[in-house]
């Protein structure tokens, strides 16, 4: 129906966000026959014990809500998780919250801790959910741009630039979201820029909400520390994780958040009127299957830094200069080689260029003045995939 007769508006919290990139990008692949470097879906399976579990469980049952606050074994193995890794102690009853995946429990926390008017500190670029969560909660995301560098071996990153996120703090400021490892970059904050970000978030009585879905896929050297462990920094800190990425189950869609009771109390408030609470089986399944998780882990771990390396040598090799991926599922690569600056243009041409879908980094970006010439490659494919689509922009070099 014509919303000019009937004078019908989305709403202004919804106003603008059309079909995403990610979805064209994903159609572009499908119609093409492109290698779909794009999008974070795992080619890779699940650990098949898990799948076993969740399969007994569904047979045995476990199809109804499960507690508004999770399965209580789930709750008590995301609590031993955090102790074994971390040193950190969290009451399984109301310190630990069972949500419907990361994406719900970044919502809700952003939903309890920020009104209308109020600012959410991020970096940028940033996973797009962060933006849209703040959006939904009335308050308004500040961008707080990553500073690029080169590492000893000449091999571009990212890094805090600790004078640009102090300069976006004032006085509406009330949540700093931090990403580590970083979604789309792959970096890791090291344990100086934590300890910067936590001084400062004492020193301006900010909240912390820290996404740390990525936390068991860190390569090389990198170690991933979480900034919940620091002085002073538990009471204000909200760490969300899930099992999506630790177990190549992104479907399942269970995530969890931990903190200070008073935190979760109010994340949970807010989530219950979300979706309550999901994944009984899911939820059953992952509870024996966490304190194994290093395990599995590891060789996951394995698996992708080889794909990893595949791509980055692959990119090289075709011109497009790879950045560092310390951790996760992409790799960032400069453009301009290929006579191109647009990140966009480029990854809608390159499916028919090169038969390989890529996503722009621009995508991530909040800033007006972001840079435009990077697109992210993702590696969490089979190795064929990989290979597949290394020889493709090769080819087409």
């Amino acid at each position: 129906m014509d919303t000019r007769e009937t004078g019908w508006r989305p709403a202004e919290r919804v106003r603008g966000m059309g079909e995403s990139v990610f979805t064209e990008m994903t159609e572009l692949a499908r119609r093409t026959g492109a290698v779909n470097l794009g999008q974070g879906v795992p080619e890779l399976d699940g650990p098949r014990p898990l799948l076993e579990e969740v399969a007994a469980a569904v047979l045995a049952g476990a199809n109804q809500y499960p507690p508004a606050y999770g399965f209580p074994a789930l709750r008590e193995a995301v609590a031993g998780h955090q102790r074994r890794r971390y040193g950190l102690e969290y009451a399984p009853q109301g310190e630990v919250l069972v949500t419907t995946g990361a994406t719900e429990a970044i919502a809700a926390a952003l939903m309890a801790l920020c009104d209308p008017g109020d600012e959410v500190l991020a970096f940028d670029p940033c996973y797009d959910a962060y933006p849209a969560a703040a959006r939904f909660a009335g308050a308004r995301l500040v961008p707080v741009p990553l500073a690029e560098e080169t590492d000893g071996e000449g091999r571009p990153g990212f890094a805090l630039d600790l004078d640009a996120l102090r300069a976006a703090v004032t006085g509406r400021t009330r949540v700093l979201m931090l990403n580590t490892p970083h979604n789309p970059t792959g970096k890791v904050f090291t344990a100086a820029e934590l300890t910067a970000i936590a001084e400062l978030c004492r020193e301006r009585d900010l909240t912390v909400v820290t996404d740390e879905v990525y936390e068991h896929l860190v390569y090389d050297d990198a170690t991933h520390r979480t900034i919940a462990a620091l002085p002073g920094m538990r009471e204000r800190t909200l760490t969300i994780s899930s099992a999506g990425k630790t177990f190549n189950v992104t479907g399942w869609k269970v995530g969890w958040v931990c903190g200070p009771a008073r935190l979760v109390a109010a994340v949970a408030a807010a989530k219950q009127f979300l979706t309550y609470a999901s994944g009984t089986p899911y939820q059953e399944a992952l509870a024996r299957a966490l304190g194994g998780v290093e395990e599995w882990a590891g060789e996951l771990r394995r698996t992708l830094r080889r794909n990893r390396d595949l791509l980055s040598e692959g990119l090289t090799r075709a011109g497009l200069r790879p950045y560092r991926a310390e951790a996760g599922y992409f790799l960032q690569a400069d453009i301009r080689a290929w006579g191109h600056a647009d990140g966009v243009r480029f990854c809608r041409e390159l499916p028919l260029r090169a038969g390989v879908v890529a996503i722009p980094t621009s995508a991530f970006h909040l800033a007006p003045d972001a840079p435009s010439h990077l697109v992210r490659f993702s590696f969490c494919r089979q190795e064929k995939s990989v290979v597949e689509a290394v020889e493709k922009l090769i080819a087409a070099a």
